[in-house]
């Protein structure tokens, strides 16, 4: 199979992303959901929907921050689901 990877991101409101695969497959996912759940400095501040949008894809992934704060396995974000 070849390298699955993200080609499109689109900030879908209330801390939630749509997603375009590799494989052309377009899932939504909420991030402020695994947000959330995993309280810590680093992440909460992307509850705050001005600094949740300012995400970017680099190498084929959604990061957010400039040291890639927050970033999650492209297999999940694939299956709509976040750990």
């Amino acid at each position: 199979m070849d390298r699955l990877y993200i080609i499109k991101a689109e900030n879908a409101g209330n801390l939630t992303v749509s997603l375009t695969f590799s494989d052309n497959t377009v899932q939504r996912v909420d991030v402020g959901d695994f947000i959330r759940r995993h309280p810590h400095p680093q992440y909460n501040k992307y509850l705050d929907p001005r600094k949740f949008s300012r995400f970017t894809i680099e190498n084929g992934n959604i990061v957010w921050g400039k040291n890639w704060d927050l970033i999650f396995p492209v297999e999940q974000l694939h299956a709509g689901v976040v750990e």
